[in-house]
């Protein structure tokens, strides 16, 4: 064990209080952040799901040549934003529509005429899957001249591409203040433990040991308090989530917690922030010294 080593875990045992209050204060500060980033994940998750129904369909003029639209399908395949297409006949929209649309089965069955067209189908590959993107398929495809309407429900695109932006907008807002907190929590206490070794500080300088020597006890206590602070947090978000999913069984069908990828960026981002929060408070008393 080197001598930063034990000078820190020698800081944990003379200031036990101070470090265990220090560790509570992240983990909490840390734990509301990763409520919220399971909030966002999961909300991310329901978007995808949405966006994965985003089609844009091309309604045919009856009677339009069979090798016509193959061709035309064809061409359609190879647009850069088009992951897939499908042609739906007049027979297979009205089996469709009496198969998803019960209320109506009774009114389709008397029909003596079949009232739906023909169209083609494409699903966008899961970059393409937004408002701008799908205007400019449908512009193309306004272009052949069997295509009678293009549809890709506009509306509900748009609010799908406003919920992007604003839990982005919403995600990086929480996370930056969370962040400024957690360094502030850290700087805090990392601050009342330099001012408990002022005097054994004053005397490191006068023997001629470097900031940077000074330094690496309290920066590596930093690192710790944040990095059991994060793991702390990563419990309580598991309990809490726990929680919720026993509570809400239905409702929680689907929710997913952290993978272990996203629980370690939770630790490294404590571990940064127990770090940045002690090279500021330190930095600031040796500058004083």
């Amino acid at each position: 064990m080197n001598l930063v080593t034990r000078e820190a875990l020698l800081s944990f045992h003379r200031t036990r209080t101070l470090s265990v209050l220090s560790v509570t204060t992240i983990a909490f500060a840390l734990f509301v952040t990763g409520l919220f980033g399971l909030v966002a994940l999961n909300l991310r998750s329901a978007l995808r799901q949405v966006a994965e129904r985003v089609q844009v369909v091309a309604f045919v003029k009856r009677e339009t040549p069979s090798q016509q639209i193959s061709a035309a399908m064809s061409d359609i395949a190879v647009f850069p934003e088009v992951l897939d297409v499908q042609y739906v006949s007049e027979t297979q929209a009205l089996e469709r529509a009496q198969r998803e649309l019960t209320e109506f089965q009774e009114v389709y069955k008397g029909l003596e005429v079949n009232p739906l067209p023909p169209s083609i189908e494409l699903t966008l590959k899961p970059a393409f899957r937004d408002g701008k993107h799908a205007a400019v398929v449908a512009e193309r495809l306004h272009g052949f001249e069997f295509v009678d309407e293009v549809k890709y429900g506009q509306d509900w695109v748009q609010r799908l591409d406003s919920l992007r932006d604003i839990a982005g907008l919403i995600g990086l807002a929480i996370g930056f203040a969370f962040a400024l907190v957690s360094i502030v929590i850290i700087g805090v206490t990392i601050r009342m433990t330099v001012l408990q070794r002022a005097r054994e500080i004053e005397i490191m300088r006068l023997v001629g040991a470097t900031d940077w020597f000074i330094r690496g006890p309290f920066l590596l206590e930093g690192a710790i308090k944040g990095l059991l602070g994060g793991a702390v947090a990563v419990i309580l978000c598991a309990a809490v989530f726990g929680a919720f999913r026993a509570q809400r069984m239905g409702l929680g069908v689907g929710l997913r917690f952290f993978g272990v990828g996203e629980a370690l960026v939770l630790l490294v981002f404590g571990v940064l922030l127990g770090f940045g929060g002690s090279l500021v408070s330190v930095g600031r008393h040796l500058r004083r010294v």
